[in-house]
């Protein structure tokens, strides 16, 4: 049965990488919002909220189905 279960460190491992993974996509659509609301030209700064957002909730999404069991 121990097989089955992942060590503590294995489990460390796994989420360390998803908050690495979820600080550099929001870096990324934080950097890729500034960059069109500038090339755009918008008086307020949509790409900067949405495309966070969007990235917050894929990530989320893929943290429920990494984690959820099968």
């Amino acid at each position: 049965m121990e097989n089955k279960q992942k060590s503590n460190k294995q489990l460390l491992l796994e989420y360390s990488g998803l908050a690495f993974q979820l600080l550099v996509i929001i870096g990324i659509a934080i950097y890729a919002g500034l960059y069109l609301d500038k090339w755009i030209k918008i008086k307020i700064p949509l790409f900067l909220w949405l495309l966070p957002l969007i990235a917050i909730v894929g990530m989320i999404i893929k943290v429920i189905k990494d984690t959820s069991k099968k």
